[in-house]
């Protein structure tokens, strides 16, 4: 038994209120814009680079650099031009809500059924072959 005092806080006991299953409960988060990958990665890197354009005290801790290098490994669309005709692809289907458009475009599944493993809430929203024409037009926006 150690002598020292905690120098961690009590991990606080799951809620069970927000869950993303068969049925989304997101809490506080519900109704809230959600990026994929692609997107987050394009708002951080323009706002760093506008900031070390600018000559302003950028202040790049561990943190940032770490999440930009997790974005700029897992962000399946590179290209502004892309990043923007998926959202644009994702956001005209309005039967989705905004949390499942996001992980669709981030995780860039190949099929339907795979999809809705990872996507549970997406079983009953969307037939597999509205989905896969959805994931085969995401799949030609994607570098080669």
């Amino acid at each position: 038994m150690s002598h020292h005092p905690p120098t961690s806080r009590a991990k606080a006991e799951p809620t069970d209120k927000d869950e993303a299953t068969s049925v989304l409960k997101l809490g506080e988060f519900q109704d809230v814009d959600t990026l994929t990958l692609s997107e987050a990665a394009l708002v951080i890197n323009a706002l760093v680079a506008k900031r070390r354009n600018d000559r302003k005290h950028t202040n790049e801790t561990v943190v940032l650099s770490k999440m930009i290098d997790y974005l700029d490994t897992f962000a399946r669309f590179k290209k502004k031009e892309n990043v923007e005709a998926v959202e644009r692809l994702l956001s005209s289907h309005k039967e989705l809500h905004k949390f499942e458009r996001a992980q669709l475009g981030s995780l860039c599944c190949e099929t339907a059924e795979e999809a809705k493993f990872l996507i549970p809430s997406l079983n009953d929203k969307i037939s597999d072959e509205d989905l896969q024409g959805i994931l085969d037009e995401m799949y030609k926006l994607m570098p080669q």
